[in-house]
């Protein structure tokens, strides 16, 4: 297995320091290269990477750098330098991995270019230029005088190539620098969770500019099966985002690949964290480069989401993380979330296969579509959350945003796949004792709803799902759905040939051909919360029924609760009970539903949520399911007491509340935040009395200028972990 080139030679730091001990071209006329200055503060602030801690030079490429090197004499103004560049193992010029140029006019293009700038007696400035499509990662640059004959060239050290989305040549450029700011160059982010009608926003700390992350994510490149595999291939393909992201996709989950993070979705967490603990991704990479590539315990979709957000920024790509309410988890590629219950409205899951989330974030990514063609250029669905295999690996996108609007599922990456999370319909089926099954009538235009990111240069939330899809239920909308069916038939969609089942298990046929839609019923009804769902408090609310006759009729109402995960998967049943409801002529009845704490307590688990769900059977064979997902409410507030500066202490407070109606002991605030304090700080609380308020205090001392997100977490092992977090804006000291 080939050694990476991160461990061949010394860093640019030490090498610059170096004089040449004669060694090196001993008995060869000509000027020698003594030293190197590799103009870091000047070189860095040009190419947006002062954030990224040394030693190593750090630059973006399709653009100019400038190297100070001292020589041995003075070089004739007819003589030239002749510069090398190489990375990864067996680099070679064929593959675009090596590169030998000399000083000469300098020109930004398709060649490593370079030019003298400024020479005195002894000492020559240089500018050197990468070309916009060269191959990203660590390169090790060489140099030697044209007087000097081949093979005698001084090693000057390694510097770092990442995209460059200030380039317009590029194909990450993005054309805005508020969006570069934010989706390049912020180290902290927020993720949106909970249910449609209840989003919360989460934060997490990518600190992409954090000690080692750069080597580790360049060491995630390198520990794919691709590059252990052809290594030297691997690196040639590395001026590519469409073969980097997807590489990226498949290595941060652990299912193919010894990748960073394993999955866990069935709520236990033993030997590892839960995936709610975590605050951001450098404690996950760190762990995971540390334990040399063992998997880290666990994470869920976020977690995926995160972690990616961070490595693609740090490697210089425009990345922000999305979420996506309702989302459709369709297995059989049909265009449609079937999902089995009994009479009481309880799923069914030894039938269910496909599955709605009540959330499920992913990333996108902006760069061109060379492979597509300009059309889909922007933004592009990535994935790395192990679903469904693509291409014999976990692996999700890049799928064009624009190819799901228009419906354009046959192109790469994994549209189908995309298209259903965002446009597959919810479809209900009563399943009998004799094994009948029959459609319920329900809201079948649930999925894909309240698509969220993060607003630029603010907290806010942004409502993106006029990008994914046209308005529901428009003409326009229907086309895109007839189009992608279309496509979706053709066979090539998946790249491969296979029978796509109709919803209910019959095969080779649509739902669309055969599918009778349900009857719809002569009642609506809707589940209306009294009071706040407050975590640690009994949940009251109302089942709203309403008849839409002009004559008197009766309902069954078999009501069910069950606390579930966040993929909406059933973990204990919490309520089953039954009424008769007489309904008069355009009557409205409330039917009041109370939880007890007391019933929620023991199976509630760290999503904090619970669905409710009515089935209503009607008079002449009507019927209605009536759902609700509830996400239970907590509390906890941060302030800073004074400005914050860099380098000086500021006091924290944060208020903190026992939600619960029983004494806790053994509480712990969990603080963190990228250049604000260093690693994680764990602070001890006194014990809270029932319905307790407390205030905690601490220090910081800002080591970063600008926005600041700090993360404060109330962790109990009697009640699910209380999040919060704040943007502290830090002052450069005077």
């Amino acid at each position: 297995m080939s050694r990476q080139v991160s461990c061949r030679f010394k860093s640019c730091k030490n090498l610059a320091e170096d004089q040449i001990d004669g060694s090196v071209g001993t008995g060869n006329k000509g000027v020698r290269v003594t030293k190197v200055d590799w103009q870091q503060s000047k070189n860095a602030a040009a190419h947006h990477t002062q954030d990224y801690p040394g030693p190593e030079l750090v630059i973006r490429r399709g653009q100019l750098f400038s190297l100070t090197l001292d020589l041995s004499g003075v070089l004739d103004s007819e003589e030239a330098l002749i510069f090398t560049v190489e990375t990864g193992p067996h680099a070679s010029e064929a593959l675009h991995t090596k590169a030998i140029f000399q000083t000469a006019e300098l020109e930004i293009g398709d060649t490593w270019t370079a030019a003298k700038e400024e020479q005195t007696e002894n000492t020559i400035t240089v500018s050197l230029a990468s070309p916009s499509n060269a191959v990203i990662g660590r390169y090790l640059l060489s140099a030697r005088a044209s007087s000097r004959r081949k093979h005698s060239d001084r090693k000057l050290g390694q510097f770092i190539l990442l995209f460059n989305p200030w380039c317009p040549e590029d194909d990450v450029f993005l054309d805005s620098e508020e969006e570069r700011q934010e989706y390049v160059l912020n180290d902290s982010g927020i993720i949106f969770r909970g249910v449609e009608k209840h989003i919360r926003a989460q934060g997490w700390n990518y600190g992409q500019f954090e000690e080692d992350i750069l080597n580790i994510c360049l060491s995630i490149l390198d520990r794919s099966p691709r590059h252990q595999d052809d290594p030297a291939t691997d690196v040639s393909h590395r001026h590519d985002p469409v073969y980097v992201t997807r590489i990226i996709s498949a290595m941060v989950n652990s299912n193919n690949d010894r990748g960073v993070v394993q999955g866990q979705w069935q709520g236990k967490y033993g030997g590892g964290t839960s995936p709610l603990n975590w605050r951001g991704s450098v404690a996950i990479l760190q762990k995971w480069f540390k334990s040399r590539y063992k998997p880290v315990k666990y994470g869920q979709c976020w977690v995926f989401a995160g972690v990616m957000c961070t490595v693609l920024r740090c490697l210089g790509i425009a990345t922000r993380v999305v979420s996506n309410f309702n989302s459709a988890h369709d297995t059989d590629g049909n265009l449609s979330v079937d999902k089995y219950v009994d009479s009481y409205g309880r799923t069914l899951e030894d039938l269910t296969e496909d599955s709605m989330w009540n959330f499920h974030v992913w990333n996108e990514s902006w760069f061109a579509r060379q492979d597509l063609g300009p059309s889909y250029n922007g933004w592009q669905v990535l994935d790395a959350t192990p679903q469904e295999e693509s291409e014999g690996m976990f692996q999700c996108g890049p799928a064009s945003v624009t190819a799901i609007r228009e419906g354009d599922v046959h192109l790469a990456h994994d549209g189908p796949f995309v298209f259903a999370e965002v446009n597959a319909d919810y479809i209900t089926w009563l399943w009998h004792e004799d094994q009948r099954r029959e459609r319920v009538y329900s809201d079948t235009k649930k999925i894909g709803r309240c698509i969220s990111t993060k607003a630029v240069g603010s907290d806010s939330r942004v409502d993106i799902t006029g990008l994914y899809k046209y308005p529901e239920g428009s003409r326009k909308e229907r086309q895109v759905y007839s189009k992608a069916v279309k496509k979706l038939l053709s066979i090539e969609a998946w790249g491969r040939r296979r029978r796509i089942r109709r919803a209910g298990g019959v095969r080779g046929v649509w739902r669309d051909d055969l599918l009778e839609p349900a009857t719809k019923p002569s009642i609506t009804g809707k589940f209306k919360v009294l009071e706040p769902p407050v975590l640690g408090q009994d949940l009251k609310l109302a089942l709203c029924l309403t008849s839409l006759t002009a004559r008197a009729q009766r309902v069954r109402v078999n009501l069910s609760g069950a606390t579930i995960l966040y993929t909406r998967k059933p973990v204990a049943e919490i309520l089953r009970e039954s009424h008769t409801v007489k309904l008069g002529p355009q009557e409205e009845k409330k039917i009041p539903v109370t939880i007890s704490y007391s019933q929620y307590k023991e199976d509630l688990t760290e999503d904090k949520k619970i669905l409710l769900a009515a089935m209503c059977l009607v008079s002449k064979g009507e019927k209605l399911l009536v759902e609700k997902d509830i996400t239970l409410e907590d509390f906890i507030t941060i302030k800073v007491l004074g400005p914050a500066v860099v380098g000086v202490a500021v006091a924290v407070e944060v208020l903190v509340i026992n939600p619960l109606s029983e004494s806790v002991k053994d509480c712990t605030l969990m603080v963190e935040g990228s250049g604000l304090l260093q690693g994680q700080l764990s602070i001890e609380v006194p014990s809270l009395q029932p319905q307790e308020r407390a205030l905690i205090q601490f220090n910081i001392t800002p080591s970063k200028s600008g926005p600041r997100q700090l993360q404060v977490d109330l962790v109990s092992s009697q009640f699910p972990d209380v999040k919060g977090f704040v943007i502290i804006n830090v002052a450069t000291a005077k």
